[in-house]
């Protein structure tokens, strides 16, 4: 009787195709690796041990292609299931090179569902979490809670309406909540805070 293979199985968790290049792809995996193909899928690469900081592999809950600049990406990994819920978020701008961690000021137990680029300014992030949404008017180097009435709700998606450019948060229990016209955030600068 011959010994039967040992298969490993894993799912894809999270996608992403650059909206620049579409031969740029990125997968994510729930058993914690992230893989990124700049052909198409004809050749992919092991990108999983460069994150700085992510003890032991964790889910990857989000991956984002940058639309204003094809070396930046963005990568969300939510560690719950093994215990561990610290925010894990990261950048790259040097095409997956290299990635830091942009979980600032975020609170050390909100694991991380979501990340999203705003549709019109590079440096405005939106970020979901166990408990609550949060914005970045400076890409990732601070984050503030978005309140305007959304109640204490794990955030599963985040998602601009191309046309009202309203902001459409998808909760776990809360239904959806809408933040109606994204203009006056997309025109603030760090500098007017």
């Amino acid at each position: 009787m011959a010994a039967a293979a040992c298969v490993t199985r894993f799912s894809a968790s999270a996608f992403a195709e650059s909206p620049i290049n579409p031969d740029l792809l990125f997968v994510g995996t729930d058993d914690g690796n992230v893989w990124m193909t700049q052909d198409g899928g004809a050749n992919w690469t092991d990108l999983t041990e460069y994150f700085p900081g992510l003890e032991g592999k964790r889910w990857v809950s989000r991956i984002i292609a940058s639309r204003f600049d094809e070396d930046r990406a963005y990568a969300a990994f939510d560690g719950h299931r093994s215990d561990d819920f610290a925010p894990h978020v990261y950048m790259a701008i040097d095409g997956g090179k290299h990635w830091v961690s942009i979980a600032a000021n975020l609170p050390d137990d909100a694991p991380v569902r979501v990340i999203r680029e705003d549709v019109k300014n590079p440096d405005l992030l939106f970020l979901g979490t166990e408990f609550a949404a949060y914005v970045s008017f400076d890409r990732g180097e601070s984050w503030t809670a978005l309140k305007n009435n959304l109640p204490v709700v794990p955030v599963d998606d985040i998602a601009i309406h191309p046309r009202e450019n309203d902001l459409i948060v998808g909760t776990h229990g809360r239904s959806v909540w809408i933040m109606a016209d994204l203009t006056p955030l997309e025109q603030l600068s760090t500098t007017m805070m």
